[in-house]
């Protein structure tokens, strides 16, 4: 095994620049493979990580996101009432019933228009987010005209600077802070006074009613119970099962288009594989027919040619994947299928989409391979050496 492994990585050495040429063009579909699956990941690692196991988010049944979902206060007290929701330090339920609606906002240098979200928060929502740390001013005063912009929504949009005053829902809003809150949605959100928003954007009911399990085991439970209550019309789900289901469409759509680019450029790359591979039985025939004539095996001559495909695709599946992992240094936005605004995300490799690329790499390596290494195998002896 070492003996063919040695064999066949010296012969790619041997052709160089077609080694090169062809490993080249492996990796750029390993690159564009690996890119989509990273964009898919991370835009699932930000949502996920935007939410916390120990949350219950509460919306109205077979809502889509908050966005689209409504809570009149009754329910919104009900929910509030239940057992399973944790009491803070203050002696006060770790609960906020929120509000979430969405403005178009100028993008800085490029003035296209985006939606972003507007989050109205109550007094125990930072409490249930820690994940969220103020970055520059202060966090804004109950029932004022002030908001806080998260970081990614500072960055990417104009007039939304600490100081500034913005106009929407007809009223002028003062940003008083930035938050940060890390490799999460919520850094693409823009957060007020619960009150202030429902009375501007003329909104009667919340969007949801967040909480924390003052035991996590409770979750069963209390979903039964709210579910099945028939003054309500809600479903509860854990807070990181509702952000991955917020990922579900968005990350499904880049997969398919990933795998749809990388057919299509694969098939290239297979051909040209195929061809370095048939000119390297052509160029050595007279080898083949030496080899063969000291007893060496079709099968193992089969084998040889097949593992210096495999070895070819699989510089260029590491080639690929190296250049992609630069891409994690990039941050890029897209628009969230289920709420319909921007969000900022940024690309993730995982060991899965690593392990994914080689063995891709090593697919294209084989389909190219083959078909040569079958005819350097049934390369007749008397034929071959008469090429010497």
């Amino acid at each position: 095994m070492g003996l063919l492994f040695a064999y066949s990585f010296r012969n790619l050495l041997t052709r160089r620049l077609t080694t090169f040429l062809t490993a080249t063009g492996m990796a750029l579909v390993v690159f564009v493979f690996a890119s989509m699956l990273m964009l898919a990941d991370g835009l699932e690692k930000t949502l996920v990580e935007t939410g916390s196991f120990d949350n219950v988010v509460v919306t109205r049944r077979s809502s889509g996101s908050e966005v689209q979902s409504g809570i009149d206060r009754l329910q919104a007290a009900i929910v509030e009432t239940q057992p399973e929701v944790a009491i803070g330090l203050n002696g006060r339920s770790l609960l906020a019933k929120e509000l979430v609606v969405l403005i178009v906002l100028q993008k800085r240098g490029t003035d296209s228009p985006a939606n972003v979200v507007i989050r109205g928060i109550s007094d125990s929502s930072l409490a249930l987010r820690p994940q969220v740390t103020l970055a520059a001013g202060r966090m804004p005063r109950p029932g004022s005209s002030e908001i806080v912009v998260g970081e990614s929504v500072a960055k990417r949009f104009k007039g939304v600077e600490l100081g500034a005053i913005m106009v929407f829902a007809m009223r002028p809003w003062t940003v008083v802070g930035i938050f940060d809150a890390g490799n999460t949605g919520f850094s693409s959100e823009i957060w007020g006074d619960v009150d202030q928003f429902m009375q501007a954007f003329r909104r009667p009911v919340y969007s949801s009613v967040i909480f924390r399990l003052r035991n996590s085991s409770e979750f069963g439970d209390l979903k039964a119970r709210i579910e099945s209550d028939p003054r309500l019309t809600l479903e509860a789900r854990r807070e990181t099962t509702y952000y991955r289901d917020q990922s579900k469409a968005m990350a499904k759509f880049l997969s398919i288009l990933g795998l749809s680019l990388t057919i299509i450029f694969s098939v290239g790359a297979v051909v040209g594989a195929m061809i370095t591979m048939y000119a390297a039985v052509g160029n050595r025939t007279a080898e083949i027919g030496t080899l063969r004539s000291l007893g060496f095996q079709r099968r193992t001559i089969l084998f040889a040619f097949l593992l210096e495909s495999l070895i070819l695709g699989f510089i260029g599946g590491c080639a690929g994947l190296f250049f992609a992992a630069f891409l994690q240094f990039f941050t890029v936005s897209t628009t969230n299928f289920q709420t319909f605004s921007e969000l900022a995300f940024s690309f993730t490799l995982t060991p899965t989409t690593v392990g994914k690329g080689l063995a891709f790499s090593l697919l294209m390596g084989f389909v190219g391979g083959v078909l040569p290494a079958f005819k350097a195998s049934r390369l007749n002896i008397v034929e071959a050496l008469q090429t010497v």
